[in-house]
């Protein structure tokens, strides 16, 4: 079978429908399917599988808010003419969270929609006519996939519901919460008996699906993040994936350029594309400043005051960055303008000029913004359009996953030449010791806005300690904030239920707080 990019979507489970897909995805006749016919054939399966790729890009959005903004990364362009996102992202950045919060109900749903499709799968495969080899790599793929959407669920909203087999009527359909430790458990148990039917990645570009270091990667972090941690299993499997074929590309740059998609360093990404077919990214317009013309930006005019003024770099984390680290030019550059004689908090900016943020100076009569550039690889063609793959697992987090692991073991020694790979691939010079504070700045810095950094405080311990000192500078800068701003407690570390969820569930308990 002929291997390429993953990009086609299967939409509705039970309803399958087609996008201009590659050849090896297709099937005819398409307009003759029905659930009676389907789940009969490896091309069947095939095309399912894809469906259960497809709510994957259903995290990334909410992600801008509830693993960057949540943090010190990043924060927002207060406008005032425009307060209604305020109710539910603010609330996420701010740390006065509501029950009901569009992004994080989003993300909830986005995992369940992907654990349905997947339990579907598993649930008729064994049924099928199909020979056993295609049995176990469907089956491998999937159960990748469902334990990475429990993962998904468990690090934001604790303990929820395991759905393992298809749901097929009323008295399935509603399940208490399994514990933390349970979820855990089963994302273990999918990842240990989906290992062995991945492939290795062994040619470059890769297809976009799921491979045996990916599933080791996620095994490792679920090692990692439970309750009860399990280092020494973790480091084993960090260890397997430095004897892969995965490799730090030598420019930081070019890691996020998508003519180089699916790459050395690629362990696992969510995949797009520029184009017509549904199959393209809209996150970058949300990084980019408000602005009447994204022209000298992306190459063609769009009217982003709607969509921009998110996931702003702050500048205590622009000037953090050490001199002569070449991830920050790469990272955020600066938008140079003017606001027609405007209040910063009303009027869009009128853009003038790139520069990079490096040793900026500001002109007299101009304003200025940073914005997050990693993921700009202007210019496109169509607006609000396009094809730059979100990265989920890179090597680099393999090596600084295993430096992280390894002090935690108290062997800080062996963790260093792991620290320092990543830091000599920026420009940067050795460090003399691996701590875990040292090791958790230079993945703030390796990661910057690529939704790790909240995960990263969790699992380290760090969230509480951090986050206080980052809100009491924020509410010290900014009058508009509230006085209950930044109240950072132990409950606010998961997000609340979708209170929908609630309601109809009887099974279902909120979390505490919310």
């Amino acid at each position: 079978m002929k291997t390429k990019i993953l990009y086609c979507l299967l939409l509705i489970p039970g309803v399958i429908s087609f996008n201009s897909c590659d050849d090896f995805l297709e099937i005819s006749p398409e307009t003759n399917l029905t659930e009676a016919t389907f789940y009969k054939t490896e091309a069947h399966f095939d095309q399912a599988l894809v469906g259960v790729y497809q709510p994957l890009r259903g995290l990334v959005h909410p992600g801008i808010y509830m693993d960057e903004m949540r943090t010190d990364n990043t924060f927002f362009r207060y406008y005032m003419p425009d307060r209604g996102p305020a109710d539910w992202v603010e609330d996420i950045i701010q740390w006065t969270d509501q029950s009901q919060t569009t992004a994080v109900n989003q993300r909830y749903y986005s995992n369940y929609s992907g654990i349905s499709r997947a339990n579907t799968i598993l649930t008729r495969i064994e049924g099928a006519g199909i020979t056993d080899e295609v049995k176990q790599r469907i089956s491998g793929e999937t159960l990748f996939l469902r334990a990475f959407y429990y993962f998904d669920l468990v690090t934001h909203y604790g303990g929820v519901p395991l759905y393992l087999e298809e749901v097929v009527d009323e008295a399935s359909s509603y399940k208490p919460r399994a514990t933390a430790e349970e979820v855990y458990g089963q994302i273990i148990s999918d990842l240990q008996n989906s290992i062995p039917y991945l492939p290795v990645a062994t040619t470059f570009p890769q297809s976009g699906r799921a491979t045996k270091g990916a599933a080791k990667m996620l095994l490792a972090k679920a090692y990692m993040s439970k309750a009860s941690r399990e280092y020494t299993l973790a480091e084993s499997e960090l260890k397997d994936i430095i004897n892969m074929n995965y490799a730090l590309l030598d420019n930081y740059a070019d890691v996020f350029d998508p003519v180089n998609k699916n790459h050395r360093e690629s362990i696992f990404d969510i995949q797009y594309k520029e184009g017509l077919d549904g199959q393209q990214g809209t996150i970058l317009y949300y990084m980019l400043p408000k602005t009447s013309d994204t022209q000298i930006l992306t190459g063609i005019s769009v009217n982003n005051t709607s969509l921009g003024g998110w996931n702003v770099p702050n500048q205590e984390f622009i000037d953090s960055y050490e001199e002569g680290d070449l991830r920050l030019p790469v990272s955020i550059k600066v938008i140079e303008g003017t606001l027609n004689g405007g209040h910063p908090y009303f009027d869009p900016v009128v853009c003038l000029a790139v520069k990079e943020v490096g040793n900026y100076t500001p002109e007299p009569d101009k304003v200025y913004y940073p914005f997050i550039s990693k993921f700009l690889h202007g210019p496109y063609s169509r607006p609000n359009n396009t094809g730059e793959n979100w990265p989920v697992f890179r090597y680099a987090d393999v090596l600084l996953l295993l430096a992280e692991n390894l002090v935690q073991q108290g062997r800080n020694n062996e963790a260093l030449p792991y620290l320092n790979k990543v830091r000599n691939r920026a420009g940067l010079s050795d460090l003399n010791e691996a701590t875990l504070d040292n090791i958790l700045n230079e993945r703030r810095f390796e990661f910057a806005f690529e939704n790790l950094r909240w995960t990263d405080l969790i699992r380290t311990g760090k969230v509480i300690e951090i986050m206080t000192a980052y809100g009491q500078l924020m509410k010290s800068q900014y009058d508009f904030l509230p006085a209950n701003s930044y109240n950072i407690t132990e409950h606010r570390l998961i997000y609340p239920i979708p209170y929908r969820e609630t309601q109809i569930n009887p099974e279902l308990v909120q979390n505490p707080g919310y």
